[in-house]
C-alpha cells in the first residue's frame, strides 16, 4: 500500500466517528483495493456493521464473508432485529450454521467469544501426517495455528500440542507421545470477565472451550481479550462515575440515550444528599448556639467521601482482577480499620494544627479554639474510618449478592457517607462542647 494511501486509511479512522455515514461510504469505496482492507478490519464491530449495512447490496457479501465467524456473530448481534436475516443470508451455508451456533451463547460468554474454526488432530497421528494435514487446514482462515488441538472420534478435547513441539520431533513420531494431556479449558457459559482472568493468570496465547460433555466447541484468543479488557474497563469506569455503562462509544451515543443513562443515578444520589439536608437540618440548635461548627462541615464530609472513593475503588479494581473474594471480607476489614486509623489520624492532626494556627493568627475562635480543635480532630478519625470500611465492603456486599461491585460508584458511597458523617461530625460536637459552647 502507498504512503499516500496509508496516509489516508490513517485521516479516516481519525474522523471516522465525526462523518456522516454518506461519508463514510463514499471515502471507503474511494480507497484503493488495499487500503479498504486496511481501514474496515481497524474499525470496531459496531463501526463494521453500520458500514456494511450502508454499502450497496452487491458489496455488502463481500466484506460480511471477509470476517471470521465469531467476528460476524458479533457484528449480527450489534445491527437491529430487521437487519439480521439479511446479513446471514449473505454467508454461505457451513458458515452461517457455525455463525447460528455462536448466537445461541450470550454475547459476553466464552461461546459468545470463541471461534469455531481450529487446528484439529487425532492422536493416532504421526508427526509427518500432522504436519501435511494442518497445512491443509491452514488455508481454511483457521483461527489461529499456534496450537493445534487433539481430538477424539467423538470431538472430545484429549490433548493439545504447539506447532513448536510438532516441528522439534521426528516425522514418525505419534502425536500422541508429544501431546499435552489435560489441557486448561473453560466452559461455553464462563462470563468473558473470568475468562480474562484465565487468560492473565496463566498468560496464555489460547484458551478451548469445551462442554460438560468434553467436547471441544472452539477456542478463544488473546486478541478477543484484549477487546473484553477493554470493554470491562470502560464498563467499571463509567459505573465508578455514577452512571449505566454505555452501550456505545460515546460520540455514537445519541442524546437521549445519554441523558437515560445519566438521570437514573444523578436523581439517586440527589435523594441522598436531600438526606445531608435533613441530617443538617436536625442539629440547627448546634449551628446557632456555635456557627463555628458549620464551617468544618464541608471539611468533614469530603473528608469521609474521599476516603470512602479509595477505599471503594481499591476494592472493587481487586474484584475485578480476582485479587479479593467476598469470603475475604473479614481480613479486608481489619485492613480499612487500621488504613482509615492511621489516615484519619493524619488528617485530624493536620486539622487541628489549622485550628490553632488560625486561633493563634487571628483569634477566630475564641476561649474554646482547642475544644473545637479537637472536636474536628476526632471528627476526621471516625468519619475516614468509616468512610474506608463503607467504601470497601460495600463492593463485597453487592458482589455476594450477584450484582456488578462497580455499581457501588464513587460518588453513591461519598454520598452514604457524607450522611453518616454529619451524624459523627455533631455527635462529637455534642459530647466535647456541652458546657462550654452548646
Amino acid at each position: 500500500m502507498s504512503p499516500t494511501a496509508l496516509e489516508t486509511v490513517s485521516v479516516l479512522l481519525e474522523q471516522w466517528s465525526s462523518l456522516p455515514m454518506d461519508e463514510r461510504v463514499g471515502a471507503f469505496r474511494a480507497l484503493p483495493v488495499g487500503a479498504d482492507d486496511d481501514l474496515f478490519f481497524a474499525l470496531s464491530i459496531g463501526d463494521q456493521a453500520e458500514l456494511i449495512l450502508a454499502l450497496p447490496p452487491e458489496q455488502r457479501k463481500v466484506w460480511v464473508r471477509a470476517l471470521p465467524p465469531d467476528d460476524i456473530a458479533d457484528l449480527v448481534q450489534y445491527a437491529d432485529e430487521e437487519d439480521r436475516p439479511g446479513l446471514l443470508a449473505q454467508l454461505d451455508e457451513p458458515t452461517r450454521r457455525e455463525v447460528r451456533a455462536l448466537l445461541a451463547y450470550e454475547e459476553d460468554a466464552a461461546g459468545g467469544l470463541m471461534s469455531p474454526r481450529f487446528a484439529r488432530l487425532r492422536s493416532d497421528m504421526t508427526v509427518g501426517e500432522a504436519i501435511r494435514y494442518l497445512r491443509r487446514q491452514a488455508q481454511a482462515q483457521l483461527e489461529m495455528i499456534y496450537y493445534a488441538y487433539v481430538l477424539d472420534p467423538s470431538q472430545r478435547l484429549v490433548g493439545v500440542v504447539s506447532f513448536r513441539d510438532l516441528f522439534a520431533t521426528t516425522d514418525d513420531r505419534p502425536v500422541a507421545e508429544i501431546m499435552r494431556r489435560d489441557p486448561l479449558t473453560v466452559p461455553p457459559n464462563l462470563d468473558q470477565e473470568q475468562v480474562a482472568r484465565v487468560f492473565a493468570r496463566h498468560d496464555l496465547a489460547a484458551v478451548p472451550v469445551v462442554d460438560d460433555a468434553g467436547m471441544m466447541q472452539g477456542i478463544i484468543t488473546i486478541d478477543d481479550i484484549v477487546d473484553v479488557v477493554q470493554e470491562e474497563a470502560s464498563e467499571d469506569m463509567q459505573k465508578l462515575g455514577g452512571m449505566e455503562a454505555l452501550d456505545l462509544p460515546y460520540l455514537d451515543t445519541d442524546l437521549v440515550t445519554m441523558i437515560r443513562k445519566r438521570a437514573g443515578w444523578l436523581a439517586l444520589l440527589f435523594v441522598g444528599e436531600l438526606l445531608t439536608a435533613t441530617a443538617m437540618a436536625s442539629y440547627e440548635d448546634e449551628i446557632a448556639k456555635a456557627v463555628v461548627l458549620a464551617v468544618f462541615v464541608p471539611l468533614i464530609i469530603s473528608s469521609g467521601g474521599n476516603s470512602g472513593s479509595q477505599a471503594a475503588t481499591l476494592l472493587i479494581r481487586a474484584l475485578a482482577l480476582g485479587e479479593v473474594r467476598p469470603r475475604d471480607w473479614l481480613v479486608v476489614l481489619r485492613r480499612e480499620i487500621a488504613s482509615g486509623l492511621a489516615l484519619g489520624g493524619l488528617l485530624g492532626v493536620m486539622g487541628m494544627l489549622r485550628v490553632l494556627a488560625w486561633q493563634q493568627a487571628f483569634g477566630t475562635y475564641g476561649d474554646h479554639a482547642f475544644l473545637v480543635g479537637l472536636t474536628v480532630a476526632i471528627s476526621l478519625v471516625g468519619v475516614v474510618i468509616w468512610g474506608t470500611v463503607s467504601g470497601a465492603i460495600l463492593p463485597l456486599v453487592i458482589q455476594r449478592v450477584g450484582l456488578d461491585p462497580a455499581s457501588a460508584s464513587t460518588p453513591f458511597v461519598a454520598t452514604l457517607v457524607d450522611v453518616t458523617g454529619l451524624v459523627i461530625y455533631f455527635s462529637v460536637a455534642h459530647a466535647l462542647l456541652t458546657g462550654t459552647l452548646l
